[in-house]
């Protein structure tokens, strides 16, 4: 019946009119293109490009087409010669503009919770998340001077890093930016969007880098820049009407952001750690319920199925470890650990940077070794521990206050080893209890590993179950209790004993409930 055309008359002529099961199948076509027309108009009106529809072949595109790219120098190569900053927005804050910001965005929820289910704009799966459009000042200029000086900087930080890789060790904030800011069109991750009305977003994110600010600027050129920051962010409507609550801020290195942050302590902080030590955090600043833990930039390439094949029979090494062996707070247990574990048969300790070189070095003793020590540093947490972890080498885990990065989705258990500090410098504990156990559990542990290293690669376009992915499903999983603390800020009485604040918490430490 194809090509055939049928004309209008007497609709009990056989002859004018197909048979019923062809027409039905005809029917029904015209509802599924239709349907797909729905939903493709539908996406592009949520979406933050506001081109045409985006065509479902294009939105399914095949990512090896275009493929990621995981180097944060060649990727900030790339987004710099195509982005340009938009316009700041402009910060027109008092009463009169947080009043009316606050009843559009509560008549968005309102649509959201009583709206049709089948739109896309309101599922309550996507996170809507609202860039600021900061100066430049805090943004691209900031990302052209660390290039600009990449390759001719030799300065090191007090314990001898290099400077810039410690940047890009910390550089989660110009991940999850670059992604936020690509055209929908080409962003692989299709359960956060950004949006362009403040009223429809979940979230608002700052994207102030800190880290680079702090090691690159001069100390006082960085404080000013900093007051620059806060002034001009906490000026905004969207922060006077939640305090902050709803507002992201990277300062993924302890020591960015650190003379004016306790003014934003109320904002979802994105961390290394918690630091129980107390150098780094002050009491009341930071704690799981608000902030979030994001893994280190990996130091190491990834170790992928063809690599974990071919060095599988080559691990001849016991325990691994290549790092700085002296360090402060926490990290004293490195020094205990070496002394325990020099010239133990099986073992390798060096001391090492993270320099071009110590990065070769630690690279292939990880892949020819079946456990890495993963020992605190300064803080809780090392990057040595994401570096196994992509190298397919079973992390022992010696830090005892140490927080991970989300463990609300991942299970660590499965893919490392937990060992108390006391036990640990036991003479001969350690290396005995490395050596009990079985063949098969290490076999489930490394398969694992191969599991899971994906969710530590950060990489644009970010990847389904990437590092950038599960970072806003944590940050989805915060969002009723965000709105909570919101709404009853908005409504308690001023000075009431039953307003919570961050100092009536106990910082710093995870408790069990």
């Amino acid at each position: 019946m194809a090509g055939k055309h049928f004309p209008f008359g007497n609709p009990r002529s056989a002859a004018s009119f197909p048979s019923s099961s062809t027409f039905l199948i005809a029917s029904l076509s015209l509802l599924a293109l239709a349907s797909l027309f729905f939903l493709s108009s539908s996406f592009s009106r949520c979406a933050s490009d506001p081109g045409p529809p985006i065509s479902l072949s294009r939105r399914n595109s095949n990512p090896s087409s275009n493929p990621p790219e995981y180097s944060f120098l060649a990727s900030l190569d790339k987004f710099l010669v195509t982005a340009a900053p938009a316009a700041a927005d402009a910060a027109d804050g008092g009463d009169s503009a947080v009043g009316a910001l606050d009843d559009a965005i509560w008549a968005k929820e309102t649509e959201r919770l009583y709206g049709d289910p089948s739109d896309p704009c309101s599922a309550s799966s996507v996170l809507r998340v609202y860039v600021y459009e900061m100066p430049p000042k805090f943004t691209y200029d900031l990302l052209r001077l660390f290039r600009d000086s990449y390759k001719e900087t030799t300065n090191l930080t007090s314990n001898g890093s290099p400077v810039h890789r410690l940047i890009e060790q910390h550089s989660i904030d110009y991940w999850l930016w670059a992604d936020l800011i690509a055209p929908e069109s080409q962003r692989l991750l299709k359960n956060v969007i950004r949006v362009q009305k403040q009223e429809e977003a979940d979230v608002f994110y700052i994207p102030f880098f800190t880290t680079i600010s702090f090691f690159l600027l001069e100390k006082q050129q960085c404080k000013a820049l900093y007051r620059e920051a806060l002034k001009w962010v906490t000026d905004q409507p969207a922060w006077q009407r939640s305090g902050g609550r709803d507002h992201i801020l990277p300062v993924h290195h302890p020591w960015s952001f650190k003379s004016v942050r306790r003014f934003m302590k109320k904002a979802i902080w994105l961390l290394p750690d918690m630091d129980s030590t107390g150098n780094w955090y002050k009491p009341g600043e930071v704690w799981l319920e608000k902030d979030l833990i994001l893994p280190y930039v990996p130091n190491v390439d990834l170790c992928d199925a063809q690599c974990l094949s071919e060095t599988q029979s080559k691990k001849s090494t016991l325990l691994f470890f290549r790092g700085r062996l002296k360090r402060n707070a926490g990290g004293k247990i490195r020094s205990k650990l070496v002394a325990e574990l020099h010239d133990v048969k099986g073992v390798v300790i060096e001391e090492g940077t993270s320099g071009e070189g110590g990065r070769a070095a630690a690279q292939n003793g990880m892949r020819k070794s079946l456990f890495c020590l993963s020992p605190a540093g300064d803080t809780p947490s090392s990057a040595r521990l994401f570096d196994a972890i992509v190298s397919g080498c079973i992390p022992v885990i010696v830090s005892d206050e140490l927080e991970l990065p989300f463990e609300g989705i991942l299970d660590y258990r499965k893919i490392a080893l937990f060992v108390s500090s006391s036990d640990a410098v036991q003479p001969g504990w350690l290396v005995n209890y490395l050596k009990g156990i079985d063949s098969k559990r290490i076999r489930e542990m490394q398969a694992n590993l191969a599991k899971y290293s994906r969710h530590f690669l950060y990489s644009h376009p970010a990847l389904p179950l990437g590092a950038e992915d599960l970072t806003w499903r944590m940050i989805a999983g915060k969002l009723v209790n965000i709105k909570l603390h919101t709404r009853r800020s908005q409504r308690v009485v001023k000075e009431s004993r039953s307003l919570c604040t961050c100092e009536c918490r106990v910082g710093n430490i995870t408790r069990l409930l």
